[in-house]
């Protein structure tokens, strides 16, 4: 691989290198030098499963890990008790510390799915925020203003609405910030919804006397519906935890479209590697048969090689034959005598998460009731029948509905 290639694979997938002109002379310096970068990635554990849209700054760490580059996994079990303002509308409950910890356990042992765990340095952010103490904290505040804090587009948005801003809120930026000077970071990557507290990171750390880091921002993974972000409550996302063949029909369910932009940014296959399955697909290759390596790859990072080549094999049988799972769970439930609208059984059933995700499905044609296809909405199931569910290419239920009472 060439010196050119190898920094096309470091900036693969990325939104926005800031600045890039400076981001490249400190690698080409590093080689030079045998000098490994800092490079630190940052997630507040405030829920227990990650997600493929997580991945994706997991990925350019392995990437950089790969070229032989010190790679921090920092934990943010400090600052996940405050929780990060970043797009949100109003002011969030905190986390308990234990809440955090245990949170924090399941990302250890999730990124290692990807990250070489000899190679790999975990941190804690309470390791030197908890220290700060009061004193510490003032200091770090006089180290950036109030104005340029509302600069932020969310706390410009709430403040011009009059909806309210805890100063904690204030002050997560600057402790993100102060990761960067404690680890001494050359490089800081984040989704580009963070690109104002890497900016952040970066001012402090002049502030502080250090050469200030690069940024790097991936972005944000468009989820199943390839629209919406990837997100747990939308129902549109592929938990790396889930059972293989899960992952496996999510991603065959996926958009053409879509399918090479999870290529890009999911995929260790080289970017010339690639760009032949694409001309392979203009020349005649099903397009399916390269959508299947692209969910072998992925079932077999977090599950093993033979979870992957099982869950090809699986798929093939089910929908290619048409054949229906061996295992469709059945759940019974008591319904009026009117019956229970179809969005209703869908989540009652675990097919959705809610009813508005319910809903969405039918609209967007996903889902058949006793394998015909039903787009409405109002559509109720009726007491004393058992009905064979399934939403999107490989989920599947049945519903047993009995008059309540």
């Amino acid at each position: 691989m060439t010196r050119s290639d190898a920094v096309a694979e470091l900036e693969r997938g990325t939104e926005e290198i800031l600045p890039q002109a400076e981001f490249r002379q400190r690698l080409a310096s590093a080689e030079k030098e045998g000098r490994k970068l800092v490079i630190k990635a940052g997630f507040d554990p405030t829920a227990r499963d990650l997600h493929l849209g997580h991945t994706l700054l997991i990925n350019r760490l392995r990437a950089f890990q790969e070229r032989g580059h010190d790679v921090v996994f920092l934990i943010g079990d400090f600052t996940g008790m405050i929780g990060d303002p970043t797009g949100k509308n109003e002011t969030r409950p905190p986390l308990t510390r234990e809440e955090v910890l245990e949170n924090a356990k399941t990302y250890e042992t999730q990124v290692f799915k990807i990250l070489d765990p000899e190679k790999t340095r975990i941190e804690f952010n309470s390791k030197w925020l908890s220290p700060l103490g009061a004193e510490g904290l003032v200091r770090l505040a006089a180290q950036y203003t109030v104005a340029r804090l509302l600069e932020r587009d969310d706390f410009s948005t709430r403040y011009k609405e009059g909806r309210p801003i805890a100063v904690h809120e204030l002050l997560y930026p600057l402790l993100q910030g102060y990761d960067s000077v404690a680890l001494k970071a050359d490089v800081e990557l984040g989704g580009t919804d963070q690109k104002f507290n890497l900016l952040v990171g970066r001012a402090l750390q002049q502030a502080y006397g250090q050469k200030p880091q690069c940024i790097m921002t991936v972005p944000i993974l468009e989820g199943l519906d390839g629209v919406q972000k990837m997100s747990k409550s939308l129902g549109n996302f592929i938990g790396i935890s889930e059972p293989p063949r899960d992952v496996f029909g999510k991603l065959m369910s996926v958009s053409d479209t879509l399918m090479w932009r999870y290529f890009e940014l999911l995929s260790f296959r080289p970017l010339a590697e690639i760009a032949g399955l694409k001309k392979s697909v203009e020349q005649g290759v099903n397009l399916r048969d390269v959508k299947m390596e692209l969910g072998v790859e992925l079932v077999a990072r977090f599950h093993g090689a033979q979870a992957g080549a099982d869950a090809r094999t699986a798929f093939l049988s089910q929908f290619s034959r048409g054949e229906l799972p061996a295992d469709i769970p059945e759940v019974r439930m008591a319904s009026p005598p009117e019956g229970l609208l179809l969005a209703r059984v869908l989540k009652e059933t675990g097919l959705c998460p809610s009813t508005s995700d319910a809903n969405r499905q039918i609209e967007q044609n996903a889902v058949r009731v006793d394998q015909h296809r039903v787009t409405d909405r109002a559509l109720r199931l009726k007491p004393g029948a058992t009905y064979l569910l399934q939403v999107g290419s490989r989920r599947y239920a049945r519903a047993s509905l009995v008059v309540q009472g």
